[in-house]
């Protein structure tokens, strides 16, 4: 039985994955900031960057993003999971990657998926290399934190001591071996749009998702929009018109139309802010959009008469 999570010790974490390992494939550490952890089932193969952090505050079984997913499809499983920030720039992942390419581990699976978030995306599309032919699908990564190609982007000067420039570094340039790559993000977050732009490549796919927020991962999560991306790609049916539908999911969820409400008034658009708090009010049965709508209709009346 697993603890609640915010109980789950570093030390009842890794004995978990362990566990999990032992019984269904694999468990490896890999030096003292990462771990590997692999599910071995049919043959599709999911692969996601994790970190130890996210899994212990917001999964309850302590396992990695996309387990669940995995095993209720009947898919393989490999999380590379990082105990600290690390963006996974450590030789003890460059070998486990050389040995795995050495044994040709992805040769035998017909399809493969690398994913991630953030510091993970950036992993998942620096070690696609590792396997030609890969869909890659990332949200809102970081394509390197070398000053030289991204000394715009303040947020992780504590982490510019890491190499970005030996092996498996630019994780653009890392990714031109894939299929495809799907890159997601919201274009109102200046540093993600800046990060994005370059993994621009003729196989990249860029899905902006605006109004969304600096946390994409979990918002896509809550709309159950990247549980149904990973399954449409692990089935190979995963392209931007199907992302778009699922991506309407949006419609009927508040904190997404709440920001977008914010946004239209702050940019001063009393008008059209008040339409979609009426369409928003009477559609999900909510209250403070209705009461929203009628004070936004009396300020629009009210500069008419003015």
């Amino acid at each position: 039985m697993v603890k609640d999570r915010e109980s789950l010790s570093e030390d009842e974490f890794v004995e978990r994955l362990s566990h999990v390992g032992r019984r269904e494939g694999f468990f490896a550490p890999l030096g003292q900031d990462h771990a590997a952890l692999f599910a071995d089932r049919e043959a599709v193969l999911l692969v996601t960057f994790d970190a130890a952090a996210h899994i212990c505050s917001q999964f309850s079984d302590g396992l990695p993003y996309g387990f669940s997913l995995a095993q209720g499809r009947d898919w393989s499983h490999l999380s590379l999971i990082a105990h600290r920030q690390t963006w996974f720039r450590d030789p003890e992942v460059y070998g486990f990657f050389d040995r795995l390419t050495d044994d040709g581990f992805f040769d035998q699976y017909d399809r493969v998926i690398f994913f991630g978030a953030g510091p993970c995306g950036y992993a998942a599309a620096a070690y696609s290399v590792a396997c030609p032919g890969a869909t890659v699908i990332l949200v809102q990564p970081q394509a390197t934190l070398d000053p030289t190609y991204a000394g715009w982007d303040p947020r992780f000067e504590n982490h510019r001591r890491l190499n970005f420039t030996d092996r498996y570094g630019f994780a653009p340039d890392m990714s031109d071996g894939a299929r495809e790559v799907f890159v997601i993000f919201d274009p109102a977050q200046t540093y993600d749009a800046m990060h994005a732009a370059l993994f621009r490549r003729s196989f990249t796919t860029f899905l902006p998702c605006r109004n969304m927020g600096s946390d994409l991962l979990a918002t896509l999560s809550a709309m159950h929009v990247l549980p149904s991306t990973l399954a449409a790609a692990g089935d190979g049916a995963f392209d931007a018109r199907l992302f778009w539908t699922f991506y309407r999911a949006r419609r009927n969820h508040l904190p997404y139309l709440r920001r977008l409400l914010n946004r239209l008034e702050t940019d001063g658009r009393p008008g059209l802010a008040a339409l979609l708090a009426n369409n928003a009010g009477g559609r999900l049965n909510d209250e403070r959009f209705r009461a929203r709508a009628r004070d936004l209709a009396a300020s629009v009346r009210g500069m008419t008469a003015g």
